[in-house]
C-alpha cells in the first residue's frame, strides 16, 4: 500500500498490522479516530501519556521508530503541517533537557564562519571604494544648500513646541563614535564567553554584511547634499584608478571613523554609524540572559544616546537615522524570526529568496540558548599565558 498522507482510520489500521502493531488497532483506530496526518504528528510523549497510556516500552519504541520512518518517507507533507520527523526525537523529555540536548547538537561549523568574515570585510572594502566615488560627485552647496529638516533646521515643527532647532554639538559625533565602540567591546566580551560564539559572529557578519551593502546600494544611486554649513565637503577627484583605490584603503582600515581620523562626504542615504550601534545592542540584548537587566539598559541607553548624538552633530538628516534604525531592526528581527523557526530554513522559498540565510542557518535547529562557555575561555586564557611565560624565557639572556 502506497503511504499517503490523507491516509483514512482504515489505512492507518491497514499499516499498523502490517508493521506488527495489531494489538493496537482498536485503541489507535476505533477509540481515538486516527488518520494519516494524526498519525504523523504522534510523538513519543503522546504514547506514553493520557489518554493513550501505553505501558509496554518495548512496544512505544518500536512504534516511535516506525513513525519515524514514516515520516522520512513523507518528509513534504510533513512539512505543509508545519511538523519535522525530528520532532518526536525529543519528545517526552522536560524542556530544560531539550534546551541542553538542542545545544549540544549545535554545529559550530568554523568554515561557514570564516566566509561570513570574509563576506563582511569584502563588503566593508566595497563600502569604502562607493563612498571614494560617492565624494567626487557632492553637489556644490552653493547651487544646492542643506535640505529641510525637522530636527536640524529653524522655523519647521520645533516653533510649535516654542523651541527653536536643536543647535549643533560639535563634540557630538566624537561621543556617538565612542558609544559604538563600547557596544562593540560589550560584544566582544559576550562573544568570547558564549558557548556558541561561531553561531553569534556568522550571523553579525552576515546582517552586517547585507545592510552596508544596501548602503553602497544607495549612496551610489542617490546623492544628497551635505546636511549641514558647517561640514567643508566639496566634490573632490582622486585621479586614477589607484589613487581611488588608496583613499578606500584609508577609509576601510580606520572604519569610517572620525576617532580615527578619517573624514568622509556624501556618504548619506542612510547612517552607517546608526546600523552599527543598533545592530551591535541588538546582539548584546539577545544573546545574553534575560536576568542581565543592567547590562540590557546600558545596551539601550548607549544605542539611543548614539542616535541622539549623531543627530545633535548635524552629520546625518534625520531621515538618514530613521532609516538606519529601521532597517537594522527589522532585518535582525525577520533573519531570527526565520532561524528559530526550523520549516523556514528547509523551505524551497528560503533558498530562492534567501540563499545566503539558508546556506548559513541550515543546520542550526532552533533558537540558540544563552550558555556561558567559562571552561572553555579559562583554558584560552591559560594557554595564553602559558604561551606567553614560554616566549618569555626563550627572550630571557
Amino acid at each position: 500500500m502506497k503511504k499517503k498522507l490523507i491516509w483514512s482510520c482504515k489505512q492507518v489500521a491497514q499499516w499498523l498490522q502490517e508493521e506488527g502493531f495489531g494489538d493496537y488497532v482498536e485503541l489507535l483506530c476505533s477509540q481515538h479516530r486516527l488518520d494519516g496526518p494524526s498519525l504523523l504528528a504522534l510523538t513519543e510523549a503522546d504514547l506514553r501519556g493520557p489518554p493513550l497510556g501505553l505501558t509496554v516500552l518495548g512496544d512505544i519504541k518500536r512504534l516511535a521508530l516506525a513513525i519515524r520512518r514514516l515520516q522520512r518517507q513523507n518528509q513534504a507533507q510533513l512539512e505543509e503541517l508545519g511538523l519535522h520527523s525530528t520532532d518526536s526525537l525529543t519528545a517526552g523529555v522536560p524542556v530544560g533537557n531539550q534546551l541542553q540536548n538542542l545545544a549540544g547538537r549545535l554545529d559550530p561549523e568554523v568554515w561557514k564562519t570564516v566566509i561570513s568574515s570574509v563576506y563582511v570585510f569584502f563588503v566593508f572594502g566595497f563600502t569604502s571604494f562607493v563612498m571614494v566615488i560617492v565624494h567626487e560627485r557632492v553637489p556644490d552647496m552653493r547651487t544646492y544648500p542643506p535640505l529641510p529638516d525637522i530636527f536640524l533646521d529653524r522655523y519647521t515643527i520645533w516653533m510649535f513646541l516654542f523651541i527653536d532647532s536643536v543647535p549643533r554639538i560639535p563634540w557630538a559625533f566624537a561621543m556617538a563614535e565612542a558609544c559604538g565602540v563600547i557596544l562593540c567591546y560589550m560584544f566582544l566580551l559576550i562573544l568570547l564567553l558564549h558557548k556558541h560564539r561561531s553561531i553569534l559572529l556568522r550571523r553579525l557578519c552576515s546582517l552586517m554584511g547585507t545592510v552596508f551593502l544596501l548602503r553602497c546600494c544607495t549612496m551610489f544611486v542617490t546623492s544628497l547634499s551635505v546636511p549641514g554649513q558647517h561640514l567643508k565637503c566639496a566634490s573632490k577627484t582622486y585621479g586614477d584608478t589607484w589613487g581611488k583605490i588608496q583613499r578606500a584603503l584609508a577609509i576601510w582600515s580606520g572604519f569610517g571613523m572620525t576617532l580615527t581620523g578619517v573624514q568622509t562626504c556624501g556618504d548619506y542615504m542612510f547612517s552607517g554609524h546608526t546600523v552599527v550601534i543598533t545592530l551591535l545592542n541588538f546582539f548584546v540584548t539577545e544573546y545574553t540572559p534575560r536576568t542581565w537587566n543592567l547590562i540590557h539598559t546600558i545596551s539601550w541607553v548607549l544605542n539611543l544616546f548614539g542616535i541622539f548624538f549623531i543627530l545633535a552633530a548635524h552629520e546625518h538628516y534625520s531621515i538618514d537615522v530613521f532609516i538606519a534604525f529601521y532597517i537594522t531592526t527589522r532585518l535582525f528581527l525577520y533573519y531570527h524570526t526565520l532561524a528559530n523557526t526550523r520549516a523556514y530554513q528547509q523551505s524551497r522559498r528560503a533558498r530562492i529568496w534567501f540563499p545566503m540565510f539558508s546556506f548559513f542557518e541550515c543546520n542550526v535547529n532552533g533558537p540558540v540558548p544563552n550558555q556561558l562557555d567559562l571552561p572553555s575561555v579559562l583554558r584560552h586564557i591559560n594557554s595564553l599565558l602559558y604561551l606567553y611565560d614560554k616566549l618569555r624565557y626563550l627572550h630571557k639572556p
